[in-house]
């Protein structure tokens, strides 16, 4: 953690890559760990890569719908001490973004303002027919299929399912950030998902550090490895950096 301070005080240009780790201090369960969404599914329902697909959702919307609510909705959940520590990285002009694969919202809720959010978000919903939104709010509540108040068609949240193309928009904007970053922190993900995995192939820049509980595919290319508690990890070296 001393050693991530001294790097975090001898840059302004750092970019922060995570996963679901960095949310599971908030309650929110990751997908791969031993008590992840994948490991603890029951033997007799269907795959939780078949319920998170776009072809979940097309053959059988109120299995994806019922997923969704019960897996992946989490509106009681607050950002946590390496939410915040990112959020006071960035105000003091030293975190140029936060690149995420998480759809929880937590990194706004805790005052980032760059967020590039990989796959999407859990609070936007929109009308497949009509487009109108909906919020996270509107969706918990719905019942079966969620259909529009406006038309009646199916509202669907605004993430990437397995099937389904990152926006090329957010991807671009991802890339030109670790491009232009002396910097990386790489915190909660185990790094095996692609595309978004693959971003660090762009990274150019000084130091690449990486934080997560178990070991990842890039350890041994990481300048700075940590197996910790985002949580404390973040929040104790931006303490250092900087005092209240």
């Amino acid at each position: 953690m001393d050693e991530l301070a001294e790097v975090l005080a001898g840059t302004a240009s750092t970019v922060f890559f995570g996963g679901a780790g960095i949310s599971t201090e908030s309650g929110i369960p990751d997908f791969r760990s031993s008590a992840g969404l994948y490991v603890s599914a029951t033997p007799d329902a269907p795959p939780p890569e078949y319920l998170l697909s776009h072809s979940c959702l097309v053959q059988d919307p109120e299995a994806f719908f019922d997923f969704h609510r019960t897996s992946l909705l989490h509106p009681e959940a607050r950002p946590n001490r390496a939410h915040t520590a990112l959020a006071r990285l960035e105000e003091a002009g030293k975190l140029a973004a936060v690149i995420t694969q998480n759809i929880d919202g937590l990194h706004q809720a805790a005052g980032s303002r760059r967020v590039l959010e990989l796959h999407g978000s859990a609070h936007r919903n929109h009308c497949v027919d009509c487009g109108a939104p909906q919020d996270m709010a509107w969706m918990v509540t719905s019942t079966g299929v969620p259909a529009c108040p406006a038309c009646g068609g199916m509202v669907r949240p605004d993430v990437v399912l397995y099937e389904e193309a990152l926006d090329s928009r957010v991807m671009d904007e991802a890339i030109e950030a670790i491009l232009g970053c002396d910097v990386i922190i790489v915190g909660g993900t185990s790094l095996n998902v692609h595309p978004a995995a693959g971003l660090l192939r762009f990274f150019r820049g000084r130091q690449l550090v990486l934080v997560n509980r178990d070991a990842t595919p890039y350890d041994d290319q990481a300048t700075l490895v940590i197996h910790d508690s985002l949580g404390e990890v973040l929040g104790s070296a931006v303490d250092a950096v900087l005092p209240s």
